[in-house]
């Protein structure tokens, strides 16, 4: 919940000025406060980098009070929804099940769903990682099946997020790889003949430009889902082009 709409255009402006050829190949997505969308769309709308939301109801419309459907970010040119972001499930007590829902409605609207999944740090310490993704995980398995479906998952463990505290590498490299083996068996996934190694997984949780390039240089992260260091321009510019140089490499 950063930004204001004055600030909006010169954050645009400045982002679009430092791009360069080699970030061609970059994937770029900036998932402004709902407010701020429409300003933000316009800054960036003649740039390679798209927009989207940080949260949509899972219900299409109705009575639904200070809630945002997929239909009305779609009007706003969103390409991109995140849902189940570990502070929505932490603090606003979102459900596995919610989240999943939330998946479902962005898929059915045409937009991709960027879905997030992590461990506490009680989980961790106590050896249950594993068993809380995969719990995350099976709901989601309906709409990860679902032919033409637009959705990357991101692993963000919640004892990273917003600490300074990143998982190291190795395990980050680790979870990557049980999401991956885990969705190649269940029961519909490998079924509709969609192959598991395709499926995109970022790594989300204080990824900063002094890590960025040792965290993606691990086989099976495919990017990563920036929180405090995209607030400013130069420090995201710099995790881009470490995904660029993983990317060639």
């Amino acid at each position: 919940m950063n930004g204001t709409p004055a600030a909006c255009g010169p954050w645009a402006a400045e982002l679009v000025a430092a791009l360069t050829p080699g970030l061609s190949q970059v994937d770029m997505v900036v998932c402004p406060p709902l407010a701020l969308i429409a300003g933000m769309a316009q800054a960036l709308s003649d740039s390679q980098v798209a927009w989207g939301a940080q949260d949509v109801s899972q219900h299409p419309d109705g009575a639904f009070t200070g809630e945002t459907s997929a239909r009305l970010l779609r009007d706003l040119a969103c390409r991109w929804v995140i849902v189940g972001h570990s502070e929505r499930r932490v603090l606003l007590g979102e459900s596995s099940d919610t989240v999943a829902a939330k998946a479902s409605a962005v898929v059915a609207a045409g937009l991709g769903a960027i879905v997030c999944v992590g461990e506490s740090l009680a989980d961790r310490e106590s050896g249950r990682t594993e068993a809380v993704i995969a719990e995350q995980l099976k709901p989601l398995a309906e709409v990860l099946a679902r032919p033409g479906a637009r959705v990357v998952l991101a692993y963000e463990p919640v004892w990273a997020i917003g600490t300074g505290r990143s998982a190291s590498p190795a395990q980050a490299g680790e979870v990557h790889a049980f999401i991956r083996a885990h969705l190649g068996g269940l029961g519909g996934l490998g079924g509709l003949g969609v192959p598991v190694q395709s499926l995109r997984i970022l790594y989300g949780g204080s990824v900063k430009p002094d890590n960025a390039a040792a965290l993606f240089a691990v086989p099976g992260i495919d990017g990563g889902l920036i929180g405090g260091a995209s607030l400013k321009v130069p420090e995201f510019i710099a995790i881009c082009q470490a995904a660029a140089a993983a990317r060639r490499s």
